[in-house]
This record gives C-alpha cells, structure tokens and sequence, in this order.
C-alpha cells in the first residue's frame, strides 16, 4: 500500500444521473431550466434585501446570507452536472473534484447554521418584541454568520485535506453525479476510519446543535403564542414563521434521508434523488418560498417590476422619437 502516492489518480470519472443516452438531452434541459431559476432567485434575492430599504432588517441580513449559501453550493455542482450531460466522458480533475467537495461541504455547513440563527432572530422578534433591535444588533447579525463562515471553511479544510491525502491506488469512478465525501472514501485502498470518526464527529455536532436551536426556539416561540389572545396576532405570528419552517424542514429531511439511513438500505437511483433535490432542487425552492409568502418582498418584488417597465417604456419613446426625428 504505501508505494502509492497522489500522483496515481490525476482524474475522477462521475457516473452521472444516468447513462441512458436519450435522455440525457431532456435532463440537460431541466437541470439548465432548474439551475437557472436558482441563480437568478437568489441574485435577486441578494439584491433586492441589500438594496431596498424595507429590507434592511436582522431577518432578511440572515435571508440574504441563506440565498448566498444556496447560490454558491448549487454553483458547485451544477454547472459541472450540465457539461458532463453535453460531454463524451464525465470527467472532472483531481483538484477539481476537492475543490467541489471544500465549497460543497463549507457552503452546506454553513447553512444549516444560517438556518438556526433564522430560527433565534424569529425568537427575539416574538418572545422579546421590545428588545429586538438590541439584541439584533448588526454586530451580532454579523457574528451569527461570520462564526459559522470561519468554522465551517476550517472543517471543510480538514476533511478535504484528509481525503485527498488517502492513496487511491488508480481507482477513480465515483458512483454519484459530483465529487461527495462517501464516495471518495469508498476508493481508498488504505483504512478510512480515522476521517470516517473524524467526519461523523463535526457532522453529527453540526447537524445536531443546530436543529436542536431551531427546536428550542419553535418551541419557546409556539408557546407565546398559544398564550396570546388575539387571534390576529397569532396569525400573523404563525405566518412569520411558517416559510422558514417549510424551509428548515425541507432541508433537514432530504439530509436525514441522505446520511442517516443504514447503508444496505442505499440505492444508486434514491441517493441520486436526494442529491439531486439538496444541491439544486433546495436552492432554487427557497427564494420562490420567501417571495411568494413574504409580504415585504412580494411588495418590494412588484415595485422593483413596475420601475423596470417604466423605465423601459421611457427607453423605447425615446428611440421612437429619435427615430422619427432622423425621419423628418
């Protein structure tokens, strides 16, 4: 084993989605469509709550953060999914495939605690009302992100940098359609149980420490507002809450799905699903989650249209004057 070293394997081979060569137009086509939705979503929502001054709140800072997250990981594997559709050989390179694998696990770790300080700041504005924009601050917004940012990337690091330290001793086919921790490992020819430990540690901790802030607060949350006695008041409540929950739950399911069932029970067609729907399926949901049951951004998202049309049409009498004018 040791006469192996990292110059073995320059390349990974993906297997991709399918290999059933009269469908991979059709999929190209709505994986282009479905990516493209995601990126100009969440661009959208990147300028909208950074430009507009209705959305310049705690909320839509940590808003703005979740539809980076979801742009840069959904980024990380679906352009590269596209090509290997229109490509002879799914081939991506041995840096390539590391890269893939740092933002993918940064980007995704990251969300999950974006996702619980989602879930702290819908806390403090129902359970603590007056003391919102204290606690709030922009200082703390900035921690609440900038922490899990740092972390995140430092644990990304490591597991990338322990996985492609293994010798693969020429084996390089990856059984999914992007560059995933279990699959790499599962082409080691050396004893993978160190980075295995080390993986279920940082996953388990991040998984589990932020679902458990996104229950303790639902529920501290849910139990003011069963005590309020204005059922306006627990509607609107319910109605703050009710797209990040559909959000959280979404995400953390298709997770729990991915990583937490026994290893028999994996099917190549069910994972491919999976992945399929937290790498480019999520990503492209949230924005239209928040838009369409957002008051403040369908608002926002209105006039923003209404001032495009007009400028526009302001755009085209003006060419139509200059036209006629060149005429006479």
């Amino acid at each position: 084993m040791e006469e192996y070293n990292l110059t073995v394997v320059t390349e990974f081979i993906l297997l991709g989605i399918t290999d059933r060569p009269e469908l991979q137009a059709p999929l190209f086509a709505l994986f282009l469509i479905i990516y493209a939705i995601s990126v100009l979503g969440n661009l959208g929502m990147i300028v909208l709550t950074q430009v507009d001054s209705r959305l310049q709140t705690p909320m839509y800072f940590f808003l703005r953060h979740l539809a980076l997250t979801d742009l840069g990981y959904s980024t990380a594997v679906g352009p590269k999914m596209l090509t290997n559709f229109v490509t002879a050989q799914n081939i991506i390179s041995y840096y390539g495939c590391a890269t893939q694998l740092a933002f993918l696990a940064a980007l995704v770790g990251s969300e999950l605690f974006i996702l619980s300080a989602m879930s702290y700041d819908r806390y403090v504005a129902i359970c603590n009302p007056l003391l919102y924009t204290v606690i709030m601050s922009q200082r703390v917004c900035w921690m609440l992100v900038a922490i899990p940012y740092l972390y995140c990337t430092s644990v990304s690091l490591l597991f990338t940098i322990k996985i492609f330290t293994l010798p693969f001793c020429g084996q390089n086919v990856i059984r999914d359609f992007y560059c995933d921790s279990l699959p790499l490992m599962s082409l080691a020819c050396s004893n993978t149980r160190d980075i295995e430990v080390i993986i279920l540690i940082f996953s388990s901790f991040d998984f589990i420490s932020s679902l458990l802030i996104i229950l303790v607060s639902y529920l501290l949350i849910f139990i003011i507002i069963l005590r309020m006695n204005s059922v306006e008041g627990r509607h609107k409540a319910f109605s703050t809450c009710g797209y990040h929950l559909t959000v959280v739950t979404v995400f953390y399911a298709t997770l729990m799905f991915m990583y937490m069932q026994p290893t028999n029970s994996h099917s190549t067609d069910s994972d491919n699903v999976a992945s399929i729907f937290y790498t480019l399926i999520i990503p492209m949901l949230n924005p239209l989650i928040y838009s369409l049951r957002n008051k403040d951004v369908k608002y926002v998202l209105q006039r923003t249209w209404v001032k495009v049309c007009i400028i526009f049409s302001q755009r085209l009498l003006h060419a139509g004057s200059a036209v006629e004018r060149g005429l006479a």
